[in-house]
């Protein structure tokens, strides 16, 4: 299966420096492409200048999805 590549806003990073997975465009990205976030799904994140690659989990604290990246490989 390959990663899906959806929208996330770089600069929507919690205190751990996970990416929040709660704005449009990635809410709008989520639904065309029918995917569902589910704990370690592993995803593929753009905005319009950056990629990574990253794992998402659910915080608790927030009560949202979040995306786990290696800020050091971002393209």
């Amino acid at each position: 299966m390959t990663k899906p590549l959806i929208y996330a806003d770089f600069n929507n990073a919690d205190p751990r420096g996970c990416l929040r997975l709660n704005c449009i465009g990635t809410i709008q990205d989520l639904a065309r492409l029918g995917v569902r976030l589910q704990e370690g799904l592993k995803v593929s994140l753009h905005d319009e200048e950056m990629e990574a690659e990253g794992e998402v989990h659910y915080s608790g604290e927030e009560r949202i999805w979040v995306a786990k990246i290696d800020w050091e490989s971002i393209r």
